[in-house]
């Protein structure tokens, strides 16, 4: 069952230290309409402008994702998208007052308190989900890390980590159910190994990390120069290192936080993609780079498969309706009765047929000696189609008329000729209400996609 797009009910404020920045940072996060997806918004900027939380954005994944959209830059972004996909959010605007959200504890925990704290909205449309039918692949040949994507009956990920240290070592975790996430990931929190500590002090690079928001590994000695260094930069009078081998003020949560955290981070990066998976993510050695590069490979996927896609169906089996029943719910006659068959029909999508013959009326005139069915009568099949779609919804379809209301982001990208079969497939965008039926539909034949559109009609009583 398809499910619906969520978002949050009403905004809510957090405030924190911004990590890179060390200043105080506002964030707000907001309701966003049906398919609106991520997006952040810089509110200290002039005109507030808006960077869509996707892939190709990225520009680096130095200490983060960060993105960069005409001279905006949004950085560490894969915490709070990890805290709104790991609860069902589909649409949410995030405003910020700096470049960054606030580090909090270096978890999701706080922005998935704050969502909650907002309440989940569901809204009156259907989510649209990347079903994966064949195993995708990424590898870093040079780094050794790779992600694999394979079908799966839902979300659910597993990172292997192994950081060559003795301290660490390697590392599993396993989010089977992304319904989970909040008891099982979301309270992992950002690591650091003590030499990258002591390499971002001396280049003066972290301003909003302490004790609180980072799990510090000791993996080289510590030195008194660097103790004090770390005194001043933590505001502590005293650092020690605990016997499991971390900075002290911090308790580890699970033993595997480190492994948890890298899915966190594994969610938030994917988040770039722009729609959910359905299907099972292993990620050997993630990082934001491999993370970030695995996304936008997916997104261009997803796109092409869209663009390219071509349902099959079996034209030898008995309609569902055929052309005496399409009559009895359509007031349409020949020749305006532009579609054949209905092949499916449920409370959400359509799929009809009609056979092209040199016979049409239309080609007379439309071309004489190069006949083309016109756009415009394809758009109108695709209509008669929703047509069948919405009247199956009252008990007296004889007594309805569908009118056109609306239609948007037409194209047309093949000619239809005498002897094509064109299939169209109408899928509602937004729930049958008040009799108006908001879709977008597609015209197939010889294996290309020949038209699309957006479709808005409603029927009214004769």
């Amino acid at each position: 069952m398809s499910k619906k797009q969520n978002s949050i009910q009403k905004e809510v404020r957090l405030s924190g230290v911004g990590l890179h920045t060390g200043n105080t940072v506002n964030m707000t996060l907001k309701p966003a309409p049906i398919n609106h997806g991520f997006a952040f918004s810089r509110i200290d900027l002039e005109g507030c402008p808006v960077i869509e939380a996707r892939a190709e954005y990225v520009i680096n994944t130095q200490r983060g994702t960060n993105l960069e959209k005409n001279g905006v830059l949004i950085q560490t972004s894969e915490h709070v998208l990890a805290a709104a996909v790991g609860l069902g959010v589909d649409n949410l605007l995030i405003e910020i007052d700096a470049s960054e959200p606030p580090i909090m504890d270096g978890s999701s925990k706080f922005f998935v308190a704050a969502l909650e704290e907002a309440g989940i909205k569901e809204q009156e449309a259907y989510a649209e989900e990347y079903v994966v039918k064949e195993i995708i692949s990424f590898k870093d040949e040079k780094s050794g890390s790779e992600i694999i994507l394979m079908p799966s009956d839902e979300y659910q990920i597993t990172t292997m980590v192994d950081f060559g240290t003795k301290i660490l070592g390697t590392q599993n975790a396993t989010l089977d159910k992304m319904s989970d996430f909040k008891k099982e990931i979301a309270d992992a929190r950002t690591f650091s190994f003590l030499h990258e500590i002591e390499m971002l002090l001396e280049n003066d690079l972290i301003k909003g990390g302490d004790l609180n928001n980072a799990i510090v590994y000791v993996d080289s000695e510590l030195s008194h120069s660097t103790m004090q260094k770390l005194k001043k930069a933590f505001n502590k009078d005293k650092i020690s290192i605990k016997s499991n081998g971390i900075l002290d003020n911090l308790t580890l949560h699970w033993a595997n936080e480190a492994a948890r955290h890298k899915l966190l981070d594994v969610i938030g990066d994917l988040a770039l993609v722009g729609t959910r998976i359905k299907g099972k993510i292993i990620a050997n050695k993630p990082g934001h780079q491999i993370n970030t590069l695995f996304a936008n490979k997916l997104a261009k996927i997803i796109k092409a498969e869209k663009r390219n896609s071509v349902p099959i169906y079996d034209l030898n089996l008995p309609p569902l309706l055929d052309i005496h029943q399409i009559m009895e719910i359509l007031p349409h006659r020949p020749p305006f009765l532009l579609i054949d068959r209905i092949l499916e029909l449920s409370d959400k999508h359509v799929v009809g047929m009609k056979n092209v013959t040199m016979n049409e009326d239309f080609f007379i005139g439309h071309f004489p000696g190069t006949p083309v069915m016109p756009g415009v009568l394809q758009v109108e099949a695709m209509a008669q189609c929703g047509g069948v779609l919405v009247l199956n919804t009252v008990p007296d379809p004889e007594n309805y008329l569908t009118y056109f209301m609306k239609m948007d982001k037409v194209k047309f990208k093949q000619k239809v000729l005498p002897g094509d079969t064109i299939i169209f497939k109408c899928e509602l965008i937004t729930p049958i209400r008040r009799g108006i039926c908001h879709m977008q539909s597609y015209a197939y034949a010889n294996g290309k996609v020949v038209a699309e559109a957006e479709l808005m009609a409603q029927i009214a009583r004769k």
